[in-house]
């Protein structure tokens, strides 16, 4: 049995796109909401939609933590398709492309390919076409050895698990910034099992960050870093996929968007200050913390 599991939070300006993509691959009483606190429509467009809603205060949201609690109240899952509310399925048979991974008993979670939104210029499709290729790809603990940290490269944004290999592990953890997706992933490939990435499978789903998101995203990523040590140690640093990005990305904007070459550079900067700050969280401030961070509520929690 499969069900799709969705956080909202204020979601209704989404809902026009993301609910008839959703409908058309699935019935309705198999997708669980549960969104913090919305202050729009989106409960009641979800309830209308068919979709089970759970509801729960925003201060009690976590990446990891509610994933987690919503798996556990669907039991009779065997697959839990995890999607983000501005994930829009490309067609009807996303969720059964996604899903074929599963066939080898081997294989505990799976992710889709993202595509880059309708009117994204250059850096936001670099970005879409760097990190989620046409090619399709299973990664297994060895392969490591040739990606480093790309081995454990996921995205909860449209992914799906195994329950039994999720559980195993610990569920997700409720105690990270955010990232709980590839924290996941790694202990999965150390408990022996693989990651898919199905290119078959795909979603529009990309975001044009502002200079001080990029900066405060780049500093969860340094604060997840550096809490979770083991990620590196076991994995590797990501500085050298970081550097290819950067030449990837400047190549292509010379190609396709020259005039965004500045706007690149800058986010550049702000990625690394960001990432470095992140990784000295340990000497800064709460208050320093919440306002540099893309999840000040976490801070509020610590």
């Amino acid at each position: 049995m499969l069900n799709v599991i969705v956080p909202t939070l204020n979601a209704a300006a989404d809902w026009p796109r993301f609910a008839p993509a959703l409908l058309q691959c699935i019935d309705p009483k198999q997708v669980l909401i549960v969104d913090s606190d919305s202050t729009d429509d989106t409960v009641r467009l979800a309830g209308e939609a068919g979709f089970a809603v759970l509801s729960i205060a925003r201060e009690e949201f976590n990446h990891g933590g509610t994933r987690q609690r919503a798996a556990v109240m669907v039991p009779d899952a065997e697959i839990l398709v995890y999607l983000t509310q501005d994930a829009i399925l490309a067609g009807p048979d996303e969720l059964k492309k996604l899903l074929s991974a599963f066939e080898d008993p081997a294989v505990a979670a799976a992710y889709g390919r993202q595509l880059p939104r309708v009117g994204a210029r250059g850096i936001e499709r670099h970005a879409r076409g760097f990190n989620y290729p046409p090619v399709p790809q299973v990664r297994e603990l060895a392969s490591r050895e040739q990606l480093g940290f790309k081995a454990i490269f996921i995205s909860n944004s449209f992914a799906a698990y195994r329950r039994s290999a999720l559980m195993e592990v610990g569920g997700f953890p409720s105690d990270v910034i955010f990232g709980e997706d590839t924290v996941t992933a790694a202990k999965l490939l150390m408990a022996g099992y693989k990651v898919a990435y199905v290119a078959e499978a795909c979603v529009y789903h990309s975001h044009a960050y502002t200079l001080l998101q990029e900066l405060e995203r780049y500093f969860d990523i340094g604060v997840l870093h550096s809490r979770e040590r083991w990620l590196l140690d076991e994995f590797g640093m990501a500085n050298s996929e970081g550097k290819r990005f950067v030449f990837s990305e400047l190549r292509y904007l010379v190609r396709r968007d020259i005039l965004q070459i500045p706007s690149a550079l800058i986010r550049t900067g702000c990625k690394l200050l960001g990432y470095r700050l992140g990784r000295l969280e340990d000497r800064i401030t709460p208050k320093l913390k919440r306002s540099l961070s893309m999840n000040a509520r976490f801070w509020e929690r610590s």
